[in-house]
């Protein structure tokens, strides 16, 4: 059988339709987010500190995050179970970055966008990952991927992501660190979201089946992520007119390894399952 499953086949226990016309919505809004953060600045960023925080995002996020969710559609539309395996970790690029705009926003049109993106990818992430077969995806997987290497790098990025946010929010509170609102929002984020990633990771690492499930997209939203900082630097001097930060740039990269590595491999071990089927 060649490499491209039928939808029909992919290891479904629910029906996808709701969740991709979900995701379709959740594209058109980002795309919408981005645009009116782009182009309405005075509008959506109506001080310095939330512009040049998030101008820099939305034009990360409309390169990045967008077609990262239509891809994995494509991919699921034309049955293929890596794309099946990325959609959560789309889902989970929207939470994770619009969970930011929504603590660190004040009330306007942009907030409003921001919010419906948030409530949307909580609904549909939960639903998505229900519709999957978690016992059949680990039982087409057992020992394709790499179990214990990405489990256990996810777990430990999402316990440093965790440590480093809660020190930073609780220097804050404290008032012994003097932190914007926008890298306070940032670390409310990390702390609330990166003991998923610790969870995913364990039971990855055990290979248990809503690990397995969860790995590729863990990896997909952390490479993703990381790429987006990349991008976010490069693109500051231009959009704020901060100097271009070229040892942050390598050291994010460098940082960035520690999540593409595993990720390529879960990608091939992934894809070699489905030629094999």
């Amino acid at each position: 059988m060649n490499g491209t499953l039928h939808t029909d086949r992919l290891p479904l226990k629910g029906s996808l339709t709701l969740y991709k016309v979900l995701s379709l919505i959740i594209a058109a809004l980002m795309v919408a987010a981005c645009l009116v953060g782009m182009f309405l600045q005075d509008m959506a960023y109506p001080t310095q500190e939330l512009l040049d925080s998030f101008l820099p995002t939305d034009v990360a996020v409309l390169f990045i995050g967008v077609p990262m969710m239509l891809a994995s559609l494509w991919l699921v539309h034309r049955g293929r179970l890596v794309g099946l395996l990325l959609w959560p970790g789309a889902l989970v690029f929207v939470l994770y970055n619009y969970l930011t705009y929504v603590l660190a926003m004040p009330l306007n049109i942009a907030f409003l966008l921001h919010l419906a993106l948030f409530l949307l990818s909580v609904y549909t992430l939960p639903g998505l990952l229900t519709a999957i077969d978690h016992q059949a995806v680990l039982d087409i997987l057992a020992d394709a991927v790499p179990a214990r290497l990405s489990g256990g790098i996810v777990a430990v990025m999402g316990l440093l992501f965790f440590l480093r946010a809660f020190i930073g929010l609780i220097a804050s509170v404290a008032g012994s660190t003097s932190m914007p609102g926008t890298e306070i929002a940032l670390n409310a984020t990390d702390a609330l979201i990166s003991p998923a990633w610790v969870v995913c990771g364990v039971m990855l690492w055990r290979r248990k089946p809503f690990g397995t499930v969860c790995g590729l997209g863990i990896l997909f939203q952390a490479s993703m992520l990381f790429i987006g900082l990349i991008i976010l630097l490069f693109l500051q001097p231009t959009l704020t007119g901060a100097p271009l930060a070229v040892t942050d740039i390598v050291v994010v990269f460098v940082m960035g390894l520690i999540s593409f590595i595993p990720f390529g491999l879960y990608i091939r071990g992934v894809v070699q399952r489905e030629r094999q089927a």
